[in-house]
């Protein structure tokens, strides 16, 4: 009986030459799992040309809503930002997908799981530690770290050797990854990180030169945290994420260009469009800013750097990935309100932030005083809390005064 193989496939240039590849060497039955993220595939044509290309069986999967629901909104819940840029969205969609290749594998009787990631990048880290958290008993194949091809040219080589059909060209050789929560860009004049992007690059967001002219405004609404109303309207995951890519793509909001850093120690250059996420991050920490207490939003902080590493170190699967979304949910139970956004030519302001919980008095804030607040208590308070200041100072004083004598 021929072995088993599950690839995750996605009919672009790496895994359309991954399934003769893994006919011709390892002599199997290779199964194809197409992951629907909001890619905005001609899913039918993929399913096509996975078959024309040699698997034994095309599954296909529509992840949109558990993606959103299950891994992006708790990370948008943590305020999780990878370098102060990054929206984590091809992060966030490998283990969602490597979840489901793995429930394939089982219930197809496979002994094998294949992706098309390199080997000196972030996501053969995220697929495979995700494999062994779920699945430890099946192998792991990884093209890239076995065949003797080098390059993108060796690939489309390959490919035409072959007869199989790719988008990919070797004058357009950009790297993109797309779902429904981004668009990245890699590859082509982005490898020099002096060169700006090509405007052509950018394929979600218009540019601010093309954006409208006037001011646009958008109203988020959310309840413990996760959004769930755009303008009043309450909207499905899916399509909330969709109709705020729209907005915020017109409007030139969500364009990113940055140099992070690699979990495998290396630095790369790469370009993010995310219209709807940005949107939807911007509104959240607003909202938090009116309705957490000030040790537990400081707290926070620092919780969403972690979750950020997290994330794009591909350990998803976790005890303390799950720890920390147990924190946060405990912080998000009053973070319910609306928050309006004044969007206008890449620049995204804040209209206003209500909420039944808000923490705002506007008796404590007014410069007006009122009886709620008495300033004489804060000579107290401002005492005790500088008694470590000056105990400090009186030993220098003392030690000054001592040197100086002995100098004498």
């Amino acid at each position: 009986m021929r072995e088993k193989v599950v690839l995750a496939y996605s009919g672009g240039l790496d895994t359309s030459i991954i399934i003769p590849w893994l006919k011709e060497n390892y002599n199997c039955d290779v199964i194809a799992m197409i992951a629907d993220v909001g890619q905005g595939d001609d899913i039918d044509s993929v399913v096509e040309k996975a078959h024309k290309t040699g698997a034994a069986k095309v599954i296909v999967k529509d992840l949109r809503e558990e993606f959103l629901r299950d891994y992006v909104f708790p990370a948008l819940r943590a305020g999780a930002e990878y370098e102060h840029k990054y929206l984590l969205g091809t992060s966030l969609a490998r283990p969602v997908i490597a979840k489901h290749q793995v429930e394939v594998a089982l219930k197809e009787n496979a002994t094998a799981l294949a992706h098309g990631c390199t080997g000196k990048g972030n996501d053969q880290v995220r697929f495979e530690h995700a494999f062994q958290a779920l699945a430890p008993e099946l192998k792991i194949i990884a093209p890239w770290r076995e065949w003797t091809l080098k390059s993108r040219e060796d690939c489309l080589d390959y490919a035409e050797q072959r007869g199989i059909s790719v988008t990919a060209s070797r004058t357009k050789i950009h790297s993109r990854d797309r779902n429904i929560w981004h668009l990245s860009h890699e590859g082509g004049e982005l490898e020099d990180p002096a060169n700006a992007p090509f405007e052509s690059t950018w394929q979600l967001t218009r540019s601010p030169q093309e954006a409208p002219d006037r001011e646009e405004t958008v109203v988020i609404g959310y309840e413990a945290g996760t959004p769930v109303s755009v303008n009043g309207q309450k909207l499905d995951p899916v399509s909330l994420v969709e109709l705020l890519n729209e907005i915020g793509g017109r409007n030139a909001i969500g364009r990113i260009d940055l140099v992070e850093n690699r979990f495998v120690g290396i630095k790369s250059r790469g370009c993010y469009e995310t219209p709807g996420g940005t949107l939807l991050l911007t509104a959240h920490r607003e909202l938090e800013a009116l309705c957490l207490e000030r040790e537990v939003m400081h707290y926070k902080q620092l919780i969403a750097l972690k979750y950020a590493e997290i994330v794009y170190y591909g350990l998803w699967f976790t005890p303390l990935r799950e720890a920390l979304d147990a924190f946060v949910e405990k912080t998000q139970k009053e973070v319910s309100g609306t928050v309006t956004l004044k969007l206008y030519k890449g620049n995204v302001t804040i209209g206003g932030r209500e909420s039944e919980f808000s923490l705002y008095r506007t008796d404590l804030s007014s410069f007006t005083m009122s009886e709620s607040y008495d300033q004489k208590d804060a000579e107290g308070f401002i005492r005790i809390l500088g008694l470590p200041a000056r105990s400090l100072a009186r030993l220098k004083q003392r030690q000054r005064v001592g040197t100086e004598e002995t100098a004498k």
